[in-house]
């Protein structure tokens, strides 16, 4: 898996880029010498990094007057500036995204993985505003983008072990990330409508963790650090009279969306019997109106329960009954006699874990709601998340409900933007909150809940994080001071998170006084990399550079006056029109590319230049992500230009935006 390189001292610790942390996890290029000598201090890359940071969370004695019961239970303080509770997407998201912009970050998760419902223990794969036809181009960027691409170059043959594995690497390569697997939150210290300590517990380890941090984040899904710390939130279903939603139901009630168990299945080359359980549930026809078994290998979303009770509480029940029912459909499957062609599969992996959808929804100052999603969103100023799926209702019944048709899509015209007034507790002052559990009604959360949404959520509450812990502030201060609230959504774009009609307009980017031009440009202008924004739709040539791949192809900036430049970013083409995620359907899996992205621009230069003079250089090979930092030792230039040699299998070169700052970062 890819390593990143430690920029060194070019960077201030606390300026905008938060330190040279803030360049981890995008492929960056070092050219400073000092900075080569620092290679692998960067996060737990060596086997005496990951000693250290071992030695870091060692125990400490117990207090005797706290957990008296427990004598074998260990005590561990742990310090930090933003403590990410859950592990899920939203929740590694958010915590990549704090720790890259310089926050110091404890992240605990209850399992012995990450990713939530996209791990190998449920297989859910990941979907946003993209999914749907009208939503070509509209693929998540960001971290959420980064993953996705580190996946499909590293695991064509989609393993989903190795997704977890990626995810793992990601974080225990962050330096400012402490990990805390099968550990979870159970208790909140409050005072004075603040956390002032969260605790979590790990009994593999026999330890209590006693975590202090100025801020916190819920990425839980279930919320259970807000429900611990009396943060106020939403069970179920608001009412029309309640909400004034015309998806709403007449009168609101605790129902909610249930929970799923998947399964995956292999076509091998002989018959390959299936005895069920005595336990499984006889399935027959009658129970498949609304719900055929079509692929067979890939399990059905649609084998749901949990909504007419408590997800949370029924988890236990609702694991057996899940399981009965999966069983009982691959029964139905392989011995009704109703698929012939199922003769030769064999189950190859059933979950043990429900795939959560709903539960407790945290209320922030402000609640999301359908309207906004239908373009109100257009009001906002504080936007720092796209989302795009479907209002996708699902009927509390699930399977049961055997006569109801298992969801109900209500068609999203537009990607819209999610407001940071979401994204924050409204009356526990340092609770920050992303995934599922953020403060949106519950026909808002049928869009809002998808991971790749929800990936997306987390990067902007833990860059969010980030800042309030850079100013000591709260995130209600960030968010009402307007100045603050568009430093947070540029620093979001610099990390190449989207948000609608927001753009580039960083003063600190040397490239926006530049001139673009390139050696030629049959597809879209040299100046398209200075537009400010990112993406482009299908067959469209607004935001990007893009030229016939030639023997001397080249894109470069030009300044009238030398730019003393520390450092340089480029987004590059990664074929936004295509899905892209981890999923065992080999049908959703055609349409994708598993492995670089034909479009990204796989070799090529960056070279700094003072007259004709090449002052500095580096050059790239087997590049496939989307997002990559060069820093160099700080160099006078009146010219920064990009020579592509190859890409991963297009015939054209293509590139959205170049930046490029000053050695030094602001204050």
């Amino acid at each position: 898996m890819q390593r990143k390189k430690d920029a060194g001292s070019a960077l201030s610790r606390r300026g905008f880029l938060g330190s040279a942390a803030a360049f981890a996890g995008y492929s960056l290029i070092v050219r400073a010498p000092a900075a080569r000598a620092a290679e692998g201090a960067h996060g737990p890359t060596s086997h005496e990094a990951i000693k250290a940071a071992l030695a870091a969370i060692e125990p400490k004695p117990k207090p005797s007057e706290l957990y008296a019961a427990e004598p074998g239970m260990s005590v561990v303080d742990l310090d930090c500036e933003l403590m990410v509770a859950g592990g899920g997407m939203a929740g590694v998201c958010a915590a990549l995204a704090a720790a890259r912009n310089g926050a110091r970050v404890v992240l605990v998760q209850d399992r012995s993985r990450l990713g939530g419902n996209a791990s190998s223990e449920v297989r859910m794969h990941i979907v946003g505003a993209d999914k749907h036809g009208s939503r070509k181009g509209w693929r998540e960027g960001g971290i959420i983008e980064e993953l996705r691409l580190e996946d499909a170059a590293r695991n064509p043959h989609r393993a989903y072990e190795l997704w977890d594995l990626m995810l793992y690497d990601k974080i225990v390569c962050e330096r400012n990330i402490t990990l805390l697997l099968d550990t979870a939150v159970f208790r909140a210290e409050v005072k004075d409508g603040r956390i002032g300590t969260a605790w979590a517990r790990c009994d593999k380890t026999e330890t209590l963790y006693r975590v202090r941090a100025p801020l916190y984040a819920d990425c839980t899904g279930d919320s259970r650090l807000g429900f611990e710390a009396g943060a106020e939130f939403h069970w179920g279903r608001e009412g029309k009279l309640d909400s004034a939603e015309e998806l709403a139901p007449d009168v609101g009630d605790s129902r909610t969306q249930g929970s799923s168990i998947l399964f995956t299945a292999r076509q091998h080359d002989r018959p390959m019997p299936f005895t069920p359980p005595s336990w499984a549930k006889k399935i027959s026809e009658t129970d498949l109106v609304f719900r055929k078994p079509t692929e067979l290998d890939y399990g059905y979303w649609w084998i749901e329960l949990g909504g007419m009770g408590n997800t949370i509480k029924d988890n236990e029940r609702l694991r057996f009954e899940l399981l009965s029912i999966v069983l009982g459909v691959w029964d139905y499957i392989k011995n009704s006699g109703a698929r012939p062609d199922a003769a030769n599969w064999a189950l190859e992996f059933v979950g043990m874990v429900p795939g959560k959808r709903e539960s407790r929804r945290l209320l922030g100052p402000h609640v999301f709601v359908q309207p906004e999603i239908e373009g109100a969103w257009k009001q906002f100023t504080d936007g720092v998340a796209i989302g795009g799926w479907a209002m996708d209702e699902h009927p509390p019944e699930g399977f049961y409900g055997k006569d109801i048709r298992p969801f109900t899509p209500s068609p999203v015209q537009e990607v819209y933007n999610i407001p940071f007034r979401s994204l924050y507790s409204k009356n526990v002052a340092n609770l920050l909150m992303a995934g599922r559990n953020i403060s949106a009604s519950h026909v808002a959360f049928t869009s809002t809940r998808v991971m790749a949404t929800c990936a997306v959520m987390g990067q902007a509450a833990g860059t969010a994080a980030a800042l309030c812990a850079k100013d000591n502030i709260l995130p209600k201060e960030l968010s009402a001071d307007p100045g603050r609230v568009v430093a947070l959504q540029q620093r979001l774009l610099l990390d190449d998170q989207s948000i609608r009609n927001i753009r580039n307009e960083d003063p600190a980017d040397l490239a926006r006084a530049a001139e673009a031009r390139a050696s030629a440009a049959e597809l879209g202008p040299a100046a398209n990399v200075l537009t400010g924004e990112v993406r482009d739709m299908p067959d469209e040539w607004k935001h990007r550079w893009g030229t016939r791949l030639t023997g001397d192809t080249w894109i470069e900036l030009a300044w009238k006056k030398p730019q003393r430049i520390g450092w340089v970013q480029i987004t590059f083409d990664t074929g936004f029109e295509r899905e892209l995620t981890l999923t065992a359907s080999a049908a959703k899996t055609a349409k994708m590319i598993r492995g670089p992205q034909p479009e990204t621009i796989r070799d090529y230069t960056v070279e700094l230049i003072r007259g004709e003079q090449v002052v500095a250089s580096e050059k790239v090979e087997g590049n496939f992500h989307r997002l990559r930092r060069h820093c160099f030792q700080p160099a006078e230039a009146d010219r920064l230009r990009i020579r592509v040699q190859a890409t991963n299998g297009s015939d054209r070169a293509a590139i959205f935006e170049i930046r490029a700052y000053r050695p030094v970062s602001r204050q």
